[in-house]
């Protein structure tokens, strides 16, 4: 039953093939058997998915089920504000945060019904390729526990994979959904910049942060994009726009659709195998009457510089709110009332300290990074010479994809450059790290979406995904060659051996 998609675990729980705590049970049941060798949760919540199952499970017996997704279990990345229950971002400061209220998706999933089952694992704000940035250790590829799961939504596309729930939701600053997903064999959609609201989900850099979700299928990707997507009056930047049902645009083929191929993805640093993978996905893609057009997007070479110019300038502003006075950890003893004139200890003599002493202890060395960087090309003196540069090209770059998109219905390209590599491999290297972005941080650039879908796997058995990247609001076209795409290559069911 836990390997079922989303579509499929529907029409049991509608046809009474099986409860919703029947169904919760067996996702708590596999979180337990697999746990020791994952590490993709931070937090479960087994009281809290038990009771809600229960609730659902009354609701659907007198006809009274809130949507088509009650009763589903589903797991979100430890970002997203959950009333009562842990939000840690993978940080120590903030390792012991209960946030007062939901987030917005978090509250549209509740009133629909799902059933939490826990937080998953990220890197600490986000902040990542790897997952291996976590306070709470790695998270391990279901695929090859010696590998990573790609992030920073690594806990949520390996909790997917390895069907320790029947969907999760992810973030995507520069790829954190996507990547994850192409790492792991998952669906990951990054959606249009605005179209799922953002209100009451930790930030890491808030012009470019995404929500969506991380699905065993493309249409199961759709089903919770309906649930997720429109306005929001606490987030300004969400879409005012009607929106469709997502579902309406699954497809068997593609005829009369142009592809364009970006070459500036396609050159030096992409490995053999992933390459192999992709030019079989064109092949298929072709034969399902698509037409293949070469395109140019010349500016990707400035990409990743321009992209982490201006996300770790973000990023510095956002994190300053974490001072060990308001919430989060803290340099000063828990016992103490907090009143700085007091320091008996002889510890924490003036506020700055507080905030030097708190931070340090809290914060891990990409944060810390991240910090460092933001405020470097925001002060006085290189503000011109790097943010405002980055925000011109990053214009040049939005400008691009429009021309682009505008002759194509979408654009295909590799999502890593590599399949998932070893635990430990590039940590102590960030250069190499950031270069995994490569190919996913100018779409978070341009705000426009894209979707990570399985396209194959190496000789030695890692998955590989391929990336449809649609026009702004052009989730729509991204589903249509995303579902005819994976219904010709028929790898959705296959599993890791755990």
């Amino acid at each position: 039953m836990i390997n079922l998609t989303l579509e499929e675990t529907i029409e049991k729980l509608k046809n009474g093939e099986v409860t919703s705590e029947e169904l919760t049970r067996l996702y708590l049941a596999r979180i337990s058997e697999v746990e020791p060798k994952l590490n993709a949760f931070i937090t479960i919540t087994e009281e809290t998915a038990l009771e809600q199952a229960r609730e659902s499970d009354v609701r659907r017996k007198a006809g009274k089920t809130l949507s088509d997704i009650d009763g589903v279990p589903m797991a979100l990345k430890d970002v997203f504000l959950t009333k009562g229950i842990k939000t840690t971002a993978a940080s120590k400061i903030l390792e012991d945060y209960i946030p007062p209220f939901d987030g917005t998706v978090t509250k549209r999933l509740k009133e629909s019904g799902c059933i939490l089952l826990g937080k998953v694992n990220t890197d600490e704000f986000t902040m990542g390729s790897s997952t291996e940035n976590s306070y709470f250790g790695p998270t391990h590829n279901p695929w090859d526990l010696d590998r990573v799961p790609g992030g920073s939504s690594g806990g949520s596309a390996a909790a997917v994979s390895a069907d320790e729930c029947v969907f999760a939701l992810g973030t995507d600053t520069g790829g954190s959904i996507r990547q994850p997903s192409s790492f792991c064999s998952t669906v990951g959609l990054k959606v249009t910049y605005g179209l799922v609201p953002r209100y009451g989900v930790v930030s890491y850099a808030s012009s470019f942060d995404t929500i969506g979700p991380i699905t065993k299928s493309v249409v199961d990707a759709a089903i919770v994009l309906n649930h997720i997507a429109g306005n929001d009056p606490m987030d300004s930047t969400s879409t005012t726009v009607d929106l469709p049902d997502y579902r309406t645009f699954m497809k068997e083929d593609l005829k009369g659709k142009r592809i364009g191929i970006p070459k500036e993805f396609y050159g030096e640093g992409l490995d053999p195998e992933v390459a192999i993978v992709i030019e079989k996905a064109k092949a298929t893609l072709t034969s399902l009457g698509a037409e293949i057009v070469d395109v140019s997007l010349p500016s990707t070479k400035y990409a990743i510089a321009t992209y982490y110019v201006l996300v770790k300038s973000e990023a510095s502003s956002n994190l300053f709110r974490y001072d060990g006075i308001r919430y989060g950890h803290s340099s000063l003893k828990k016992q103490e009332t907090r009143d700085l004139r007091s320091d008996p200890a002889g510890k924490n003599q003036n506020l700055e300290e507080v905030y030097l002493e708190s931070r340090t202890e809290g914060f891990g060395d990409e944060a810390k990074r991240s910090i460092m960087m933001g405020t470097y090309t925001l002060s006085s003196g290189y503000y011109d010479a790097y943010y405002l540069k980055a925000a011109k090209v990053r214009t040049k770059i939005k400008e691009e994809y429009e021309k682009v998109l505008s002759d194509v219905d979408v654009l295909v390209t590799p999502v890593s450059p590599f399949p998932a590599f070893k635990i430990g491999e590039k940590k102590e290297d960030p250069l190499a790290m950031y270069k995994a972005d490569a190919y996913t941080v100018t779409i978070n650039t341009a705000g426009v979406p894209a979707m990570s879908v399985p396209a194959g796997f190496t000789e030695d058995g890692l998955p590989v995904g391929m990336q449809i990247i649609g026009p702004m609001m052009g989730e729509g076209k991204i589903f249509e060659v995303a579902s005819a795409f994976e219904k010709a290559v028929n790898i959705k069911n296959k599993k890791p051996n755990l």
